[in-house]
């Protein structure tokens, strides 16, 4: 494992974040899916991680209702807490309950406790907006996770998925008023989706912002050939981005330089973000112990100036997703 900084923080993190939102199991309540796992086979997969070296691990409060932090603060309970970095995030509505979801000092203090409890931690290393809450003024929500930092439940803050004139807008807010700054962007980023390329990267660039590439795969399109995509979990704000001839061609180019590099079409993916100078980690998600063995290789594969270009040729702009959720 190859290792780095998260942001300017001087915390270090690895090159690969395990993503935690297929944990949790199936069917006890709406915001869980099929494809989660249980706690005894994602224990199995978070205990293969860290053997590996992982040391960052990525969950939420809404991956299966809170299943999904339970899992990972039960797991990582048996480890030195001081060796891992742990995020979590928050926005999506937790229930019928209008607070449970959104950014206003109410939801944030009580869910942040509620992460907290269900980690088993007294403090999170990363704690995000899942994404920008149009109900609530950015400072409302900056004053409330800056008195988090203060009292000491969480270390950092960062953001995820918005339009880089509001994040601009939260980082100056920050600066104008004395108040903690985020510290990370967890945005959608993969060689099918590259609309971050235009504004927030360099934006992140500009600012020292620590990047976190969620769908790093393009939603698992990108981990094995087209034509067996009838096999993937085919849902999310990713799935829009499958059936283009611009992303079966970039899918073809993976399997191309895959079998050319005798390696996975997975790990080809991963090169392909961990060469991107500003990506800190690309989250990536797995519930296979195998899968995971084989992500991890991927960090001591270098792609050359050749390979890159050859993959990101066929790009063509799309329409930008996953960024809006509206409450």
């Amino acid at each position: 494992m190859e290792y780095t900084t998260l942001g300017e923080t001087g915390t270090t993190v690895s090159r690969i974040c395990l993503g935690c939102m297929g944990f949790g199991g199936s069917g006890s309540g709406e915001l869980f899916a099929p494809w989660t796992v249980d706690e005894e086979q994602a224990t199995e997969v978070i205990d293969r991680a860290i053997e590996l070296g992982i040391n960052f691990f990525d969950t939420a409060n809404f991956y299966s209702v809170g299943g999904s932090e339970e899992i990972l603060g039960n797991a990582l309970s048996e480890y030195d807490r001081d060796e891992l970095v742990v995020a979590t995030k928050s926005f999506i509505p937790m229930n019928d309950d209008p607070n449970s979801g959104g950014l206003s000092r109410k939801t944030i203090e009580q869910e942040l406790d509620h992460s907290l409890d269900r980690l088993g931690m007294e403090t999170v290393d990363l704690y995000q907006i899942a994404r920008w809450d149009q109900n609530t003024s950015i400072e409302q929500t900056l004053r409330a996770l800056d008195d988090a930092v203060r009292r000491g439940k969480t270390r950092y803050i960062g953001a995820s998925s918005m339009w880089a004139h509001q994040f601009a807008e939260a980082l100056y807010t920050s600066d104008r008023l004395g108040l903690e700054r985020f510290i990370t962007m967890q945005n959608q980023y993969s060689p099918i989706y590259r609309e971050e390329e235009r504004e927030m990267n360099p934006l992140c660039e500009s600012k020292n912002i620590g990047r976190l590439s969620w769908s790093p795969l393009g939603g698992g399109y990108l981990a094995r050939p087209h034509e067996e995509q009838d096999e993937v979990r085919d849902e999310g704000p990713a799935a829009a981005l499958h059936n283009s001839d611009a992303s079966r061609e970039i899918n073809e180019r993976v399997q191309e330089l895959a079998d050319d590099h005798d390696v996975s079409m997975a790990q080809i993916g991963l090169a392909w973000q961990l060469s991107k100078e500003g990506v800190t980690a690309p989250i990536y998600g797995t519930t296979s112990v195998e899968h995971l063995e084989d992500a991890v290789e991927a960090v001591e594969l270098d792609l050359s100036e050749s390979d890159v270009e050859y993959l990101e040729e066929p790009y063509e702009p799309v329409e930008a997703v996953g960024i809006e959720v509206n409450l």
